[in-house]
Parts: structure tokens; C-alpha cells; sequence
């Protein structure tokens, strides 16, 4: 059977098919970048009011009628240091000691999990998979309930007033960051272990200076993690921390806010600086941060 004329299209019917095909193909490109910015407006709107109140005077009206989502008449950016620099609220302070617990509680929680999660992931030991039910168990107990035991149990060691019982239990690690580097782990041949082995390294060296540095995508994710947490925390500091000169950001920004006069420019104005460090954090750990999520979970 031989091929006719009218089964080979011709040129105009090409250019015509390829022409309606670019024509779709834009219109869905429009229609995608339509609705992301429609997204992004959603998170960005607030935002933008946010920087509308932080930058008006004092006694300026707030909620208007259209709301003023960017700032297009006050311009006081004064606001801002008198954020940081009142005396009676000090949030270059309050940012320290918060710098203190969130780094504790980082390098805590990156080492001790790493630790424990190197047995379950690459180590075999009677009642291994047993232990790993036990720890998964621990998960749904939520931590309200364990939180008047743990208060009596550190005010009787002397530990309330201090840093100490918001930093010390993050060395002795966490279910789900335990999981989450165990996951991780099981992705790593098997093949690393055994040619350490062979060039006479222990099970610590193997882990220390072969599957720690491999880990680092997972360790990045939890390292942010635990920075959010603790760097959002108001109710920890908020049971332990009797001294003002040692409240976190988080009391410190609920006193401002929740005073009997509310000032809410110096209220949004210190909500924006203390949204800063996330967004850096962010910023430089995003390639790290999200292949550590998409790895997590390959192999089970």
C-alpha cells in the first residue's frame, strides 16, 4: 500500500498546527504564572500591610477603609530602632538569648539524633526493630502531658531561672528527627560500610567521618527545623524564664503586644525584624533543605 498525496500534509497545515500549538502553549504558561502570582499575592498582601503600620507615626490611624497595603504616605523608619534600642523591651537582648537556646538546641539535636539514628539505619543488634517501634510510640505522646512532670522534676534540681532545661533535652534526641536521619540513612549503599570496615575503621569512625558528611542534606533540614521551633517558642521560655533580662524574642514581642496600649507600628515593626533570620536562614540552606526533604523517606 502506497502513500497517496492526501496522506501527507502539506505546509500550510503544518504551520497552521504548529502556530495553534504555540498559541496553547502560551496561553497555559499565562494561566500558570497567573495563578502563582495570585499565591504569592495571598502571602505577600499582609506582609505589605505589615510594613504599611511599621512605618506610620504614632496615633496614626492602622485599619483604614481600603486597607493601605504598602506604605505610600509615612515613611518612619525611626521605628525600627526605637524597637531596638527601648529600654524597658530589648529585643537586641531578648535576640541574643534566643541565639543562645537556638544554637543549643541545633547542635544538641543534630549530634544526639545523628547518633542514635546511625545504629537503627546501618547497624544490626538484637531487638533493633523492636526499640524503633518503642521510639516511633514516643511520637504521639504530645507534650502537654509531659510538661508538669518535666517542670517539677527541673525546679527540683535548681534548673528553673536558667537556659538549661530549654537546652540540655536536646542532647539526648528527638523521635522524628531520629526518624527522619534514619530514613536518610538507609539510602547510603551498604558498600561504604564494608570498605571502611576493610580499612580497619570502627563503627564510630564509619559514622563520624564517612556517614555524617554524606548526611548533611537531612542534618541541614533538621538544623532548620529546630531553629524554627526554638526561634518561634513562647511557651518554654515562658514556664522556665523568671529574669527579664533573659526572655527570649517571643515574650518579648507578646509583652509588647498584648500591654494594656498596644503601639502596633513598634508591634509590626519588631514582628518584621524577627522575621529576618528565618528568611536568611532560608535563603542560603534552600538547595540543601529541599533535596533533604525529597531524599527522606526513598527506602524504608
Amino acid at each position: 500500500m502506497g502513500v497517496t498525496r492526501e496522506t501527507i500534509p502539506d505546509k500550510k497545515t503544518t504551520k497552521r498546527s504548529a502556530h495553534w500549538y504555540k498559541i496553547q502553549r502560551g496561553l497555559r504558561v499565562i494561566l500558570i504564572y497567573a495563578f502563582l502570582f495570585l499565591l504569592c499575592a495571598i502571602v505577600i498582601l499582609p506582609v505589605g500591610w505589615m510594613i504599611t503600620v511599621a512605618l506610620k507615626p504614632d496615633r496614626i490611624p492602622v485599619f483604614t477603609i481600603p486597607p493601605q497595603w504598602y506604605p505610600t504616605e509615612y515613611w518612619e523608619w525611626g521605628n525600627f530602632a526605637r524597637v531596638l534600642t527601648n529600654p524597658n523591651r530589648p529585643f537586641m537582648r531578648y535576640a541574643f538569648n534566643t541565639m543562645t537556646i537556638v544554637l543549643g538546641n541545633v547542635i544538641g539535636t543534630v549530634l544526639s539524633c545523628s547518633i542514635v539514628a546511625y545504629p537503627f539505619a546501618r547497624l544490626k543488634f538484637r531487638g533493633r526493630d523492636f526499640l524503633f517501634t518503642v521510639l516511633i510510640i514516643t511520637m504521639l505522646i504530645p507534650w502537654q502531658v509531659l510538661m508538669i512532670p518535666q517542670f517539677l522534676m527541673y525546679h527540683k534540681i535548681g534548673w528553673y531561672g536558667t537556659y538549661l532545661p530549654l537546652i540540655v533535652p536536646s542532647f539526648f534526641g528527638n523521635a522524628f528527627f531520629i526518624f527522619l536521619i534514619r530514613q536518610y540513612m538507609l539510602t547510603l549503599p551498604k558498600e561504604l560500610d564494608e570498605a571502611a570496615r576493610i580499612d580497619g575503621c570502627n563503627w564510630f569512625q564509619t559514622f563520624w567521618r564517612i556517614i555524617l558528611p554524606l548526611t548533611t542534606p537531612v542534618l541541614t533540614v533538621v538544623a532548620v527545623f529546630v531553629f524554627l521551633g526554638e526561634w518561634n517558642d513562647l511557651l518554654g521560655p515562658l514556664i522556665y524564664l523568671d529574669d527579664g533580662s533573659k526572655f527570649t524574642i517571643a515574650i518579648g514581642l507578646a509583652n509588647l503586644a498584648t500591654r494594656a496600649d498596644p503601639s502596633l507600628n513598634l508591634v509590626m515593626a519588631a514582628n518584621l525584624m524577627i522575621m529576618i533570620p528565618p528568611i536568611l536562614i532560608y535563603f542560603f540552606a534552600q538547595e540543601k533543605l529541599i533535596g533533604g526533604i525529597a531524599s527522606v523517606g526513598l527506602k524504608g
